[in-house]
């Protein structure tokens, strides 16, 4: 077969992802994307223009080879496309399930520019999918350095460090305050989203592999202080995210049936109440529920409520509301799961604010008071500021109310850690190109660092900590 020009490649469509039907989906926890066939995975590879200076790479923030895992896709070879995929990337099936690639990788493709970009992130989901099922690309441990490293936090950032100088041939040890590993992608991100079983499979292959020890149920700052693991190892990498949810200074958000997306989805997601009764910890939600705010955690915990919804109230009259003080323009989450939840009947109550959340006679939730809201001038973050309407104050009937307006760090970490620099927003100070906190010997990365924000970002993190810590602990480089 010939080979095909740029523009034959231009002008193969892009190849839409698998989904579930949208009514059958939104009664059940099963992953809504079921994934490219070999087929479609070789075709859609075929867009790709395998660009001299390749953009998407540097809009990838752990800097996957895309046009060389991509090349060998589109060639069958799947057992080299898989060892590209993993000289930079430990978790590519989480990856390609979760990442924004649409503002990363993709969106600085060049076929971007005048049409669609090639499916990037569909196809690392494919070769992550691949390696799940075949492990062609065993993890190799190198000569054994000596050197006794400690991780807290066994989430993407973790991982990613955990991984990485488990290669090098440090001994590694993790310290997970929960009963298992996994972090934010087990207890935050719901499994029609990213099925645990993905999860789980990457965790215990690195662990099989590198032999890397996880020590469960840790909470560091009680059981274990900072300051105590830095006195018993050569180097500490501090991923432990921003599990702090925060909540806005209205009056009525201390009524019962009012919780934290954090709360909220950690009952689903980790304690399985969809799986009620066949896991005895349900998670009670309304008729009518209110998700404050529009990120990707909004999202979820607003489309895992229609789901409890159907599986447990199957009431036609139910809803699932999305209260965002700003137009669909503004709206953070990804668009894909923006469409999906308006596919599933989510309603979108846009440029509209809660000013007091309003209870029965028993102190539970039964409305919210909003008000109207216009955009004004942009802001720090340069999104035009919302502003209210005086006069335009109303009700919704709501008896379910889920703040999801982002995290911080638990500030349990910071006990016994003197000299760790904290910012305003209690997140710890770090150079951001090595991770290097103002503590000697501590590192730090993911959300812990940066607040609340993505999965690659977080192992993006975590990969340039564990380079940095390597150089220091075999060069003995000052602090």
């Amino acid at each position: 077969m010939a080979e095909l020009t740029a523009k034959q490649r231009m002008q193969i469509p892009r190849h839409d992802m698998p989904v579930q039907d949208e009514v059958i989906r939104s009664g059940n926890f099963e992953e809504v994307a079921t994934g490219y066939s070999f087929e479609t995975a070789k075709e859609e590879a075929e867009r790709c223009l395998q660009c001299k200076k390749p953009a998407c790479v540097q809009g990838c923030p752990v800097g996957v080879r895309i046009p060389q895992f991509i090349k060998a896709l589109r060639e069958g070879d799947m057992a080299k496309a898989v060892q590209e995929m993993k000289v930079k990337n430990n978790l590519p099936a989480i990856c390609g399930r979760v990442c924004p690639q649409e503002t990363q990788c993709e969106g600085k493709c060049i076929l971007a520019k005048k049409g669609e970009s090639v499916a990037i992130g569909r196809l690392e989901r494919y070769v992550g999918d691949y390696e799940l099922q075949h492990r062609t690309c065993p993890l190799v441990k190198a000569n054994a350095t000596g050197k006794r490293v400690a991780i807290a936090g066994t989430g993407p950032a973790g991982l990613t460090c955990a991984v990485d100088l488990g290669r090098l041939g440090h001994d590694v040890t993790m310290f997970e305050s929960l009963h298992g590993p996994g972090g934010v992608l087990i207890y935050g991100i719901p499994e029609f989203r990213l099925p645990k079983a993905v999860v789980h499979s990457e965790v215990d292959y690195a662990i099989k592999c590198l032999g890397i020890d996880i020590k469960t149920d840790y909470i560091i700052g009680r059981t274990l202080t900072l300051g105590e693991i830095v006195d018993q190892y050569d180097a500490v990498f501090l991923g432990t995210g921003a599990g702090l949810p925060s909540f806005m200074r209205i009056p009525g958000i201390n009524l019962n049936g009012v919780m934290s997306a954090n709360e909220f989805l950690t009952r689903v997601n980790l304690m399985k109440s969809y799986l009620f009764p066949e896991y005895d910890t349900p998670t009670k939600v309304g008729k009518k529920v209110a998700v404050i705010g529009a990120g990707n955690v909004a999202m979820d915990a607003a489309r895992c409520s229609v789901r409890l919804q159907k599986l447990f109230t199957k009431n036609a009259t139910d809803q699932v509301h999305i209260v965002y003080r700003r137009s669909m323009e503004e709206v953070p989450a990804r668009g894909e799961e923006v469409h999906h939840a308006q596919e599933e009947g989510v309603i979108f109550d846009l440029l509209t604010n809660p000013v007091e959340i309003i209870g029965d006679d028993k102190g539970a939730v039964k409305a919210m008071r909003c008000i109207r809201m216009e955009l004004g001038e942009p802001d720090a973050s340069g999104r035009r500021r919302p502003v209210p309407i005086p006069g335009s104050e109303f009700e919704i009937e709501v008896d379910t109310v889920i703040v999801a307006l982002g995290t911080s760090p638990n500030p349990l970490v910071f006990i016994d850690a003197d000299g760790l620099e904290r910012t305003k927003w209690g997140t710890t100070v770090a150079d951001e190109a090595t991770g290097r906190t103002t503590k000697p010997k501590v590192w730090a990365g993911g959300d812990v660092m940066t607040g609340a924000a993505t999965v690659i970002s977080a192992m993006g993190a975590g990969k340039r900590s564990a380079a940095d810590m390597h150089k220091f602990m075999m060069e003995s480089a000052s602090w």
